[in-house]
């Protein structure tokens, strides 16, 4: 006998509970599901219950086991209606027998919280004045559909009529809803929220395509660029025949054409620091999908004035590095990083560096997972971390981001210095070894600038070396100006950047090792 099945006629429960005695068992449990008159307001006069059978058993049956074997009890079952059920009919109902209640009451709450999660099933109320919605899908987020001017029809074929007053498609979220951590309420906090997305290129593309079908209510676009040819190859939401035409532009249509539940504005612009706070000052979240520090760095202090987390992403090459900065959760900002804003072209231009078009892609799909994390509250959110990832070796690498000591609102913005425009050449900034015998012959100091765990998995192979977070190195500890400095991390970005702040410290001699300890023989 099946522990999950289905059935299309009323529930013989005395059956049913007698299929589950066993002298063994000490409790029974049960759990009865009914048809209600109501539901959010709606006068509800029948239901109808439709199952993907096949895959709905499969995953009955494992809901079942897990039971079981958490709970140590002895029999389950569960049986789940399908078809059309009237007032008061039994929809769903499920019985456990165990040694002792207690195990039969927390395993009958599993299976009918699983269930209800988990498994495929469909419920369409049919409501007084003859209307009806769906329910367990994107329709139970919303409430249930107007009168239409049409009546859902049963046959298979369609006609010229049915086609010109048929309702148009709608945005489907069952499969998002189906999440237990998700739901209808879930599906009500995206539906009210407003993001900014600051960039629509090759981070801002993939970010906005999710959060866009995740069915967040208010998309804000923010991108002063025009679409080049050059784009293409990461930013595949456009076309070639796109090109010329405003970035922000071109997002906005095909966010309406993905969801025209969305409400999107474009914004045909630049953000920097004299417009950041009012193009975003709605915003529950911002995402920050640009590749220049000084949009960046403006960001960090829009997070810092309007209390709002912020979600950053960078790529350079083969390697991307995501961090949410947020205010509210008294972490650390980007100024804890880099204490001086970092000048653009140096670090995560894909014009000067290159870059393979899926990295962006992938760095663009973890904002918008970071942001939906954000928005539902869910587990495992990004706290005081860098996360580096690198998509050659498929390997992600948390790196410890700890907060500046007189790092609190407003702290970080005051410790802004501008970026001096005759900004020192990538090339002079960099030197390339092979292994480090030669720099340490040449009389270079070699600083690993890696955080400890890093350093941990891959140390360099030289006695010399010394090993100096980068968060510490930035943070105001003085360096003697009579040395040269050979910067160390994993491929070489970090240390780039972090030279090129200490030379405008006033360090003449400190270089990065053009690709990091991954470039050492």
């Amino acid at each position: 006998m099946p522990r999950f099945s289905f059935s299309q006629v009323a529930l013989d429960v005395p059956t049913l509970q007698a299929s589950l005695e066993d002298r063994s068992c000490g409790g029974y449990a049960a759990f009865e599901g009914w048809v209600r008159d109501h539901n959010e307001g709606q006068r509800v006069t029948r239901l109808e219950y439709e199952a993907f059978e096949e895959l709905a058993v499969r995953e009955g049956e494992r809901i079942i086991a897990e039971a079981c074997a958490r709970f140590g009890v002895t029999n389950a079952r569960c049986v789940h209606r399908v078809g059309d059920l009237a007032l008061g009919a039994i929809a769903v109902w499920v019985g456990v027998s165990a040694p002792h209640r207690d195990e039969a009451f927390r395993a009958c709450r599993y299976i009918i919280d699983e269930v209800k999660h988990r498994v495929p099933i469909w419920k369409k109320e049919h409501y007084v004045g003859g209307d009806s919605g769906w329910v367990n899908c994107e329709r139970c987020a919303t409430a249930p559909l107007a009168a239409h001017a049409h009546h859902d029809h049963d046959h298979d074929h369609d006609h010229e009529h049915h086609h010109a007053h048929a309702t148009p498609a709608r945005s489907d979220y069952a499969r998002q809803v189906a999440l237990r951590e998700v739901g209808a309420d879930g599906q009500r906090r995206l539906r009210a929220a407003r993001i900014g997305v600051v960039g629509a290129g090759g981070l801002g593309v993939p970010a906005l395509q999710y959060l866009a079908g995740a069915g967040v209510g208010q998309l804000v676009v923010i991108d002063g660029d025009t679409l080049e040819p050059s784009n293409l190859h990461r930013q595949t939401w456009y076309a070639l025949a796109d090109c010329g035409r405003p970035k922000a532009e071109l997002a906005a249509a095909r966010i309406r054409a993905l969801n025209p539940e969305v409400a999107v504005t474009a914004h045909r612009t630049k953000l920097d620091a004299r417009n950041a706070l009012e193009l975003l000052r709605d915003c529950d979240v911002v995402l920050d999908c640009t590749d220049n520090f000084a949009t960046k760095f403006a960001l960090n202090d829009v997070a810092h004035a309007l209390a709002k987390p912020v979600v950053f992403a960078s790529v350079h090459q083969y390697e991307g590095q995501l961090q949410v900065v947020d205010p509210t959760r008294n972490g650390a900002c980007l100024r804890c990083i880099w204490p001086q804003a970092t000048r653009d072209g140096v670090v995560g231009n894909c014009a000067e560096a290159g870059v393979l078009g899926p990295v962006p892609g992938l760095l663009g799909t973890l904002q918008a997972l970071e942001t939906l994390k954000i928005l539902l509250n869910l587990p495992g959110r990004l706290g005081d971390e860098l996360l580096v990832v690198d998509a050659l070796g498929i390997d992600v690498t948390r790196v410890r981001a700890r907060r500046a000591a007189d790092c609190a609102p407003g702290a970080c913005v005051r410790r802004v210095t501008a970026s001096d425009p005759a900004a020192t050449p990538t090339a002079a900034l960099e030197c390339s070894f092979e292994n480090l015998e030669p720099a340490v012959a040449a009389g270079y100091v070699v600083i690993d600038i890696r955080d400890a765990d890093e350093v941990a998995t891959r140390p360099l192979p030289h006695p010399a070396v010394r090993h100096v977070p980068m968060n510490e190195l930035l943070s105001g500890r003085n360096l003697p100006n009579d040395a040269r400095y050979l910067l160390v991390c994993a491929r070489g970005v970090r240390s780039r950047g972090a030279a090129e702040t200490l030379r405008d410290r006033g360090i003449a001699e400190v270089y990065s090792l053009r690709g990091g300890a991954q470039a050492l023989v």
